[in-house]
C-alpha cells in the first residue's frame, strides 16, 4: 500500500481544519499530548558544558558529550518546548544538499570545499539514518530517496549542468537522471519535465525525531530544562554566566545552537550579526484514498524538491497525506519572530499544489503552519568560537538542516572535547563568513535584496508556464 491508513482516515490528528492552530505545526499537533521539562530553578547552578537550544544541534552535541565524558555535567535549555522551532516544524527531510545550489558553493567556495561539502552531508544522512536504526527510534523513518524537479525548459537545461556537476563532486551512482518518461512511470504530475534521482536520502516526522534526540540526550547523562528563557549571557573570568529569571549557570563551556534565534540572544554581538531568520510555511492535505493514490502514482514514496531558486518541498506522510512547503519567504524587521501567519503564501501554495497534481483539484487544505530557517549572506553553515575557545555557536542551516544539523552536533562535541577530527577540520569551522550589515533595518534590506534576486530568476526561468498557471486560476474561480 501507499500509506499507512485506514479507509483513507488519518488515525493521529483530531479534529483538523484549515484554521492554524496558534503556532503549531502539524507534526507538532499530529504528536499530541507532551509534557514539557520543569523550568530551571532559581538559584545558582554549575555545568561543565551548558547548551543553549534544544532543537536537533544541541540535543545531539548534549547526547555526544555526555558519550565521550561519562559524568561529565551537561546542561541544555530552551526557552520553549522541545520542537517547538525548526527542529519540530520542518519538512523532514533527510537530504544531502549543502546551502542552496551546489553551482552558489563552487562559485563562492570552489570545487574542492565543495567535493567536502559533499562528503560530510552524506555523512550526516547516513548520521541521521544509522542513529534511528541502531536505537530503534520511533521516527516515521523511510530511506525511499528524492527527487529534484524541473517544470520549465531553462529549469531542465539548469538541472542537467546541476546533475552533471554533482556526479563530478559526488562520484558516479550516487545520483541518476530521469527523463520525462521516466518521471511520469513513478508519478502523474504532468508539469514535471525531468528530475535528479537520489536514492540516499529519507524523510521523518521531525516532531516525533526530536523529542526522541531528548530521550537519548538525558539517558547519556544531560540535565534539560523547557520554558526557560535567557536574559543575560556574560564572561566571567574563566567561566560563562548564563541568567535566566532568578536563575544563573556558570559554565566552563557555552554552545550557542539556537539557529534562526541566535540573532535574538543577549550575548556577544559577534554572534548576532551572523544570521537572520527566514519564515518559511507549509500546507498539508486531507487523507488521499486508495483510489487517489492509484491514480497519482506516488507508490516509490520518495521526497521531491524543485530546482526552483525559491524551492518548493513536498512529500508523503506516514498517515497518507501530502506536505507542500517553500515558494515565497517572509521576512521580518527587528527580532520579534512572530510571523507565524502568512495567508498569501498559504494560497500561493495552495495554487501550486493544484497546478502540480490536476488529479487532486477538489482535495480539502487541512492544516498551515510556519517557521523560521537560519540564513547567512553567503548562504553556507557556519560553526565557530567566540573569542576564545570557550563558547560556540551554529548557525546558517539555509533550510536544509535535518540531517546537517545533527552532524554538527556531533562536531560540536568533538570541538568541546578538543579532538582533531576530519569533522573539525572541515572548513565551515571558524571560517570567514560574511557578517549582515549591523542594525535590524540593513539586514532586513540585505535580505530583500537577496530575496528579490532570486525571484527574479524564477520569473525568468517560468515565463512559459504563466498561461498554464492563469488557465487554471480561472478554472478554479469559475468553480
Amino acid at each position: 500500500m501507499v500509506k499507512d491508513t485506514e479507509s483513507g482516515k488519518d488515525s493521529g490528528l483530531v479534529n483538523v481544519d484549515t484554521r492554524t492552530d496558534n503556532r503549531q505545526s502539524f507534526w507538532q499537533r499530529k504528536f499530541g499530548d507532551y509534557q514539557p521539562n520543569s523550568p530551571l530553578p532559581s538559584g545558582k547552578h554549575q555545568a561543565d558544558v551548558l547548551i543553549i537550544g534544544a532543537g536537533f544541534t544541541g540535543l545531539t552535541a548534549a547526547r555526544e558529550i555526555c558519550r565521550d565524558r561519562p559524568g561529565a555535567n551537561v546542561m541544555v535549555l530552551d526557552a520553549h518546548e522541545v520542537g517547538f522551532g525548526a527542529s519540530g516544524r520542518n519538512g523532514g527531510f533527510n537530504m544531502s544538499l549543502f546551502g542552496v545550489e551546489p553551482e552558489t558553493t563552487v562559485l563562492r567556495w570552489g570545487k574542492q570545499k565543495t567535493r567536502e561539502a559533499q562528503r560530510y552531508m552524506q555523512q550526516a544522512v547516513a548520521y541521521v539514518k544509522t542513529l534511528i536504526e541502531d536505537e530503534n527510534l520511533d521516527s516515521d523513518y523511510e530511506h525511499n530517496g528524492m527527487w529534484r524537479v524541473a517544470y520549465s525548459k531553462a529549469q531542465e537545461k539548469r538541472l542537467r549542468k546541476t546533475f552533471a556537476l554533482l556526479e563530478e563532486l559526488a562520484g558516479p551512482g550516487h545520483y541518476q537522471f530521469l527523463e520525462q518518461d521516466a518521471v511520469r512511470q513513478h508519478l502523474n504530475a504532468p508539469q514535471m519535465r525531468a528530475a535528479i534521482m537520489e536514492p540516499e536520502s529519507g524523510i521523518l516526522d521531525p516532531c516525533k525525531h526530536v523529542r526522541n534526540l531528548k530521550r537519548l540526550a538525558e539517558q547519556a547523562g544531560a540535565r534539560l530544562h523547557e520554558n526557560t528563557h535567557v536574559n543575560a549571557i556574560e564572561r566571567k573570568g574563566q567561566e560563562i554566566e548564563v541568567r535566566t529569571g532568578e536563575a544563573r549557570v556558570l559554565a566552563k563551556k557555552l554552545i550557542l545552537a539556537t539557529n534562526a534565534w541566535t540573532h535574538t540572544l543577549p550575548g556577544p554581538r559577534k554572534v548576532r550579526n551572523r544570521q537572520r531568520p527566514v519564515w518559511t510555511y507549509q500546507i498539508v492535505s486531507e487523507p488521499l484514498t486508495e483510489t487517489e493514490w492509484q491514480s497519482l502514482g506516488w507508490q516509490q514514496r520518495m521526497s521531491i524538491e524543485d530546482n526552483r531558486q525559491l524551492v518548493h518541498y513536498m512529500r508523503i506522510t506516514r498517515c497518507g497525506r501530502i506536505t507542500m512547503g517553500g515558494g515565497q519567504i517572509g521576512t521580518e524587521y527587528g527580532t520579534d519572530m512572530d510571523r507565524w501567519h502568512d495567508e498569501n503564501i498559504w494560497q500561493a501554495l495552495e495554487a501550486h499544489f493544484r497546478w502540480l497534481f490536476p488529479t487532486l483539484q477538489h482535495k480539502k487544505i487541512d492544516y498551515k503552519w510556519g517557521g523560521a530557517v537560519s540564513a547567512n549572506l553567503d548562504m553556507v553553515p557556519e560553526i565557530g568560537f567566540i573569542g576564545d575557545e570557550n563558547i560556540l555557536y551554529s548557525t546558517g542551516c539555509i533550510g536544509h538542516g535535518v540531517s546537517l544539523t545533527q552532524l554538527n552536533g556531533r562536531l560540536l562535541a568533538d570541538l568541546i572535547a578538543g579532538k582533531e577530527t576530519e569533522r573539525t577540520r572541515f572548513w565551515i569551522v571558524n571560517r570567514k563568513a560574511i557578517p549582515l550589515p549591523p542594525g535590524n533595518l540593513l539586514s532586513y534590506i540585505g535580505v530583500k535584496a537577496v530575496e528579490g534576486i532570486l525571484k527574479g530568476v524564477d520569473w525568468m526561468e517560468e515565463r512559459e508556464l504563466r498561461a498554464s498557471k492563469t488557465e487554471l486560476r480561472q478554472t478554479a474561480d469559475q468553480d
